[in-house]
């Protein structure tokens, strides 16, 4: 347990290429659940807990950690099991997400594992719209759950997902336009449908895809059909952890295409915090941008209608 405490804090500061490291954990039972390290900035023994007014159910209480007082949320609880009893006896998973700091508090955590993305796949089709799962691997022959975090947050402190009148004024195209559509590239359910709503707020279409690969086979379609992607498509928006292939593999294929060379591609991530913008660079994103603010992200998309 020590060796993996003390790995963490070093391992958050690597972005790996097609790789993803998880921090497992369990949640009482044999289950191995997984989060990504890069978004991992320290496990520790839970904190004294204090209590907060009004606060969500699944929010056991504050916690003062290094300075700042952090929100410690019951993992069991918001993905639907019973609550965890005695949280002083147990763990908290301290992460950033979307640029905000929360501390996830689980029974017991195991090790550190590194995946090849193409080993980490969707989540079966049976597992409903209602799922927790963003994605699902294996490693020693034992199941990994890996849990859609954006989601838990999302339903607990909802973001602002509108995007203000007047710039919705000045910058809505009528009818769609003529500058093609929007390709929405995540694996959660939660981010896909943040990124739809300000698409259409914008007065523009968008086609959805649920991982790098899916995206990447979609436009190789288009290619074999002799249809130029960059008419049919304005902009690529895309996740960076995806099972299959991540945003940096799928931007470097497409990069590396010279028919699609000239495709724009913002890279939505909510890797805010160790968010490497080198590695950025290295595959030619054109843009990128810390999930989730709409009115950032509409103007991302208005500047390229200009």
């Amino acid at each position: 347990m020590a060796g993996v405490l003390e790995t963490v804090n070093q391992r958050t500061q690597l972005v790996g290429q097609n790789r993803l490291e998880l921090l497992l954990f369990r949640l009482g039972g044999k289950q191995l659940y997984g989060i990504n390290v890069f978004k991992v900035r320290e496990v520790l023994d839970c904190p004294r807990l204090h209590d907060l007014p009004k606060r969500h159910r699944f929010v056991r209480g504050i916690a003062h950690v290094r300075g700042s007082a952090i929100a410690i949320i019951d993992m069991r609880a918001a993905i639907g099991m019973p609550f965890i009893e005695k949280p002083e006896e147990h763990l908290v998973i301290i992460t950033e997400y979307n640029m905000k700091i929360q501390g996830f508090l689980v029974n017991s955590v195991d090790r550190i594992i590194n995946k090849n993305w193409e080993s980490v796949l969707p989540p079966p089709p049976g597992s409903g719209a209602g799922s927790y799962l963003t994605a699902v691997t294996r490693n020693d022959n034992e199941l990994i759950e890996i849990i859609d975090v954006e989601k838990i947050i999302s339903e607990i402190a909802p973001v602002d997902e509108s995007v203000s009148d007047t710039f919705i004024e000045e910058n809505r195209v009528v009818n769609g336009g003529t500058r093609g559509k929007v390709l929405i590239v995540d694996d959660s359910a939660v981010a896909r449908k943040q990124i739809e709503r300000t698409v259409a707020q914008l007065g523009l279409e968008f086609v959805t895809m649920k991982d790098g690969r899916a995206a990447f086979n979609h436009i190789r379609e288009m290619l074999d059909q002799e249809i130029d992607p960059r008419k049919e498509y304005m902009m690529v928006i895309s996740d960076v952890e995806m099972p299959e292939m991540d945003g940096y593999t799928l931007t470097s294929e497409l990069k590396a295409d010279p028919r699609t060379r000239d495709l724009f591609i913002l890279l939505h991530t909510s890797l805010s915090g160790v968010f490497n913008m080198s590695m950025v660079k290295k595959v030619g994103a054109d843009d990128f941008l810390a999930k989730f603010k709409a009115e950032e992200l509409a103007e991302r998309v208005a500047s390229l209608l200009s």
